[in-house]
């Protein structure tokens, strides 16, 4: 400020402007070599917390992939388990279908009596076919009905003037269905 007058002249305002962007000039200097020689450190904990967090993520990954390898060998396991007794249900309602056969041929051997053999055994066919059927086997019908390839394989044709062409007139083996497939198809005799 010119002291001859206490009015503040734009010469001393300029000085004082100027006084203050320089100190304002020193403190960002200031605080830029701050920053830079605190910039190592930043960047150093930067990498040390990206590495902690790599490593945490790495190790999650290796349990996450040994989880998945046991959960695979497990499922293999009990599907292996499950094939090779999937069948005991079925041996263990045929158990007893076995057993009466086994007294059938011992009573056929002490007796001379045929039709108790006879019925016997139809007992026993009957016992066999319920079990069968129980586990979903059906016989396919085949007589009267149209000659149907996935159902029925044709072994002979024969003409027939009470049928039209294409009808199961006699079934030399019968076929059967598990559930919704077809297990064997009937041989068949077709009118032609």
């Amino acid at each position: 400020m010119n002291h001859t007058n206490d009015v503040p002249t734009s010469e001393d305002t300029l000085n004082e402007q100027s006084t203050a962007e320089d100190q304002t000039d020193a403190n960002e200097s200031q605080d830029n070599e701050e920053s830079v020689a605190n910039e190592p450190e930043v960047v150093q904990s930067e990498l040390e917390l990206a590495q902690k967090l790599a490593d945490e993520n790495y190790q999650r990954y290796l349990r996450v992939q040994a989880d998945f390898d046991n959960f695979r060998r497990r499922s293999r396991q009990e599907k292996e388990e499950f094939a090779k007794y999937a069948s005991s249900k079925l041996i263990e309602q045929l158990l007893p279908i076995l057993d009466n056969f086994e007294r059938a041929i011992v009573t056929g051997k002490e007796t001379t009596d045929t039709e108790s053999i006879l019925k016997g055994i139809d007992m026993v066919f009957r016992l066999l076919g319920q079990v069968l059927e129980q586990e979903g086997l059906k016989p396919i019908e085949a007589v009267g009905q149209p000659f149907n390839p996935e159902y029925h394989q044709a072994i002979m044709t024969v003409e027939s003037a009470e049928h039209e062409e294409g009808i199961v007139l006699e079934e030399i083996q019968k076929g059967y269905n598990l559930k919704d497939k077809i297990l064997r198809p009937s041989l068949v005799k077709v009118s032609s």
